[in-house]
């Protein structure tokens, strides 16, 4: 039987694999995925998955995906299994979901997709078109029951949140939630969180966008509610912020060789953080993304120390 390093050396991803460090070769070798319960069933999901937003979304909208089906496989092959996904992201859903069924991945997978049709609330209208998308989605995704729908960007909660609580009665839907990546509108997810009967919300979180850890994260401990992280690295900021810096000798101490797993490693240790979903369209960047549910993650002493190198640099 392979070890994981030796799949790695002997996959189609060797040179991307031999370009990352010892010591994410041997943490992928242990085995030790680490994984977060959700509150309300105590269902584990590795602490990082895929987003396709951004330049996931931009090659689902080419004619050659080959390079996403990479992705999503090297998710896979080293024991990812959350994609976030929803209609607004261009073809991603729909190729998201092709891919997997062609592949026959489309059962291991947790998918998580949105529902965003925001309208005045509550008319029957507004409803139609929500259920006509969510119909949609279950016939790209080609999973019934699908994983996770949550409310994009908090869209018509009147009118969406109860359609979604219907079909999760129904059993067509597994869990519900809604989502928020705009600092001004906390107030509004906080409200919608002891308002509706959520099961999981999607925020954005990033060393440089600390806002949500303040109220946001602590109320969803709380409440029992799961944590999706977005743009954990600060919408590709933070990688201009450190663009020449080697990272810290210490930040090896937990496994992070690379900036990439510097970012993702400080958002996972968040405890209400239950798994974090960068976006990337090349499987390299998979991998080494992998590579932070792996080995260890930083203490709240450390993590104040990221936030302190962090801080000292140039905005």
């Amino acid at each position: 039987m392979l070890t994981r390093r030796e799949y790695l050396k002997n996959s189609a991803l060797a040179a991307a694999a031999c370009a990352l460090p010892t010591s994410l070769l041997q943490a992928f070798e242990s085995s030790k995925l680490m994984a977060r319960a959700i509150p309300k069933t105590g269902e584990k999901l590795p602490i990082v998955g895929l987003g396709t937003s951004a330049s996931f979304r931009q090659i689902a909208d080419q004619q050659d995906v080959s390079a996403l089906r990479d992705v999503m496989q090297t998710m896979l092959d080293n024991g990812g299994t959350v994609l976030d996904t929803a209609p607004s992201y261009g073809a991603a859903e729909q190729v998201a979901g092709q891919i997997a069924r062609d592949a026959g991945m489309t059962d291991k997978i947790f998918w998580a997709s949105k529902v965003n049709v925001a309208g005045r609330g509550g008319s029957r209208a507004d409803e139609r078109q929500a259920r006509a998308q969510l119909e949609q989605s279950f016939k790209y995704l080609g999973k019934n029951p699908i994983d996770l729908i949550q409310v994009h960007n908090l869209g018509d909660l009147a009118t969406q949140m109860p359609l979604l609580q219907e079909l999760k009665e129904d059993g067509q839907i597994r869990y519900t939630g809604t989502t928020v990546t705009q600092t001004g509108r906390y107030a509004e997810l906080e409200k919608a969180m002891r308002d509706h009967p959520l099961d999981f919300i999607g925020v954005d979180y990033a060393l440089d966008n600390r806002t949500s850890a303040e109220r946001v994260l602590p109320l969803a401990a709380e409440l029992g509610i799961a944590v999706l992280v977005y743009v954990p690295f600060g919408r590709s900021s933070l990688f201009g912020r450190v663009s020449g810096m080697d990272v810290p000798v210490w930040a090896q101490e937990f496994g992070a060789d690379t900036w990439g797993r510097f970012f993702i490693k400080y958002v996972a240790a968040h405890p209400a953080v239950t798994s974090v979903t960068p976006a990337t369209s090349k499987a390299k960047h998979m991998l080494d993304n992998m590579g932070a549910a792996y080995g260890e993650l930083p203490d709240a002493a450390t993590r104040r120390k990221m936030e302190q190198l962090i801080d000292s640099l140039p905005g």
